[in-house]
């Protein structure tokens, strides 16, 4: 069972613990909260992860400085989905709306009457802002209307600020948004979106580049793909130097590397690993680029970093160069989730465990490792307790505070006795972990890399195991039974958190 919420960080403190510095000083109450997240970053695209090809000092430096979690997930293993569990603290297949990829012209996923990460913060005083890539939706009707102002949207769901790409750079519309309105839309040259137009048909193509649905209109505001990162890189910097008083948090959720990959040309031909690995090289900038801002402003001591991503790797293919913007012969040895097996849109590890990186100068250790099991949709209770916020019963049904897992307590039970993953909708395919157990539902066989799962599913044990390659289902039928059931039970209750 999870120790109760706890009313702030300093009552955590009094335990030894090795992800805790030495000494530490009392904790600060608020601390600012910058939660990176980025797009399609496998578990091994970081060089503090294992990787060669690609370079990432900045992110390196981040787990030189702090925690790295080698057993974090998304719980999803596409974007609409995690960034939804992410914000509300339930799994997206229990949300009808928030389950799936979402085009481009969706209403608003998120009820705006739920509580949510960025209200909870809100609460404890906090000052809330979201940069970066949305995809979950805008406005209360079927089809978005992006001449029209654009709410309820990230205000209506707790942030105070924000600029975003509505869905994804390769789905229409090309444009960023602020705050309720698309940014230097010319009202003479309206936006229309059709999103019968298939990806590579000439209506797709904006700016060059093919797109899921087809754009007219809005010439003036459309973005260059090639300025993305630095634009949004930018807007973090200012949120920063606007809010240096505190306590603010801020969500900054990449485009990078996500298609189409179209990075600015000081970064081309940087990396061993093609466009894609080109591209982790202008993600690791971005990220230098608001820890150096954190520096400069004085801010580093006192802010909680955390980087991570939506969900695993793929290598594919989108851009004006489709040859060599993500293909395995371009990849050049790279493996974007290595060790794991599986890719973004599947269920295996290599879908679903990223990245998970903590820094927190004098309060988290440096240098610490942590094989705690925890997913993203564990940061709405987790930062409640870090900023003493009162999580209501009926708030983030499917959020454990982790908080404990930051702290690894000696002879501690760990947090997490189990945690759900899946791709997309809302009957699965399902993955369950618990302990090193994991099972995926006889549904969970829906892409080539996932393996045959036959009617009685997969079953492995990570810790024998963890390629994911010996099929215990039929040779340990109780294990299955219970893991099914336990499932079952997880999905029939509407709610995980104690």
């Amino acid at each position: 069972m999870m120790k109760p919420i706890l009313s702030s960080l300093l009552s955590l403190v009094v335990s030894a613990a090795p992800c805790l510095a030495a000494g530490a000083s009392p904790q600060p109450a608020r601390p600012n909260i910058l939660f990176i997240l980025a797009d399609d970053i496998g578990y091994g695209d970081l060089g503090c992860y294992g990787a060669t090809k690609v370079k990432t000092p900045a992110l390196d430096r981040l787990a030189s400085q702090g925690c790295r979690f080698t057993d974090a997930h998304s719980t999803a293993s596409t974007c609409t989905p995690t960034r939804y569990a992410l914000l509300t603290g339930q799994y997206a297949w229990r949300h009808a709306p928030g389950s799936r990829i979402l085009p481009g012209d969706a209403p608003l996923a998120i009820p705006t009457n739920a509580i949510t990460l960025p209200k909870l913060l809100k609460q404890a005083g906090y000052t809330t802002g979201i940069i970066g890539k949305w995809h979950l939706g805008l406005g209360d009707q079927p089809q978005t209307d992006y001449n029209r102002p654009l709410k309820p949207g990230p205000l209506e769901v707790g942030f105070d600020s924000a600029f975003i790409i509505p869905a994804t750079g390769d789905r229409v519309p090309c444009v960023y948004v602020e705050n309720y309105r698309v940014v230097g839309l010319d009202p003479g040259d309206p936006i229309t979106l059709d999103y019968s137009v298939k990806r590579g048909e000439p209506k797709s193509f904006v700016r060059g580049i093919p797109r899921i649905g087809g754009m007219t209109g809005g010439t003036a505001a459309r973005w260059t793909d090639a300025d993305i990162a630095d634009t949004l890189a930018r807007r973090a910097v200012q949120f920063l130097e606007r809010n240096s008083t505190g306590p603010f948090f801020l969500y900054l959720a990449t485009h990078g590397i996500h298609v189409p990959r179209v990075p600015h040309p000081r970064f081309k031909g940087t990396s061993q690993s093609g466009v894609r690995g080109d591209q982790i090289h202008e993600l690791d900038d971005t990220v230098s680029q608001v820890l150096a801002a954190l520096d400069r402003l004085k801010l580093a001591d006192n802010t909680l970093v955390i980087f991570t991503s939506d969900n695993g790797g793929v290598l594919d293919t989108n851009g004006p160069d489709e040859v060599n913007s993500g293909n395995k012969e371009t990849a050049n040895g790279h493996v974007p989730n290595s060790p794991w097996r599986g890719t973004k849109g599947t269920v295996l590890e290599g879908g679903h465990r990223v990245p998970f990186l903590a820094r927190w100068p004098g309060r988290i250790q440096a240098g610490a490792t942590s094989d705690a099991l925890l997913g993203l949709v564990d940061m709405a209770a987790t930062l409640a307790a870090l900023t003493g916020t009162p999580l209501p019963a009926d708030a983030a049904p499917d959020s454990f505070n982790v908080l404990p897992a930051l702290l690894l307590e000696p002879g501690a039970r760990p947090v997490r006795d189990h945690l759900v993953f899946h791709n997309g909708g809302t009957n699965g395919p399902f993955g369950l972990r618990q302990g090193h157990w994991k099972f995926i539902s006889p549904a969970g066989a829906r892409r080539a890399n996932q393996g045959a799962a036959g009617p009685l599913g997969q079953l492995y044990d990570l810790a024998k195991d963890p390629g994911e390659t010996n099929n215990q289902a039929a040779s340990q039928p109780e294990k299955r039974k219970e893991m099914e059931a336990l499932l079952a039970k997880v999905r029939r209750a509407g709610r995980s958190r104690p």
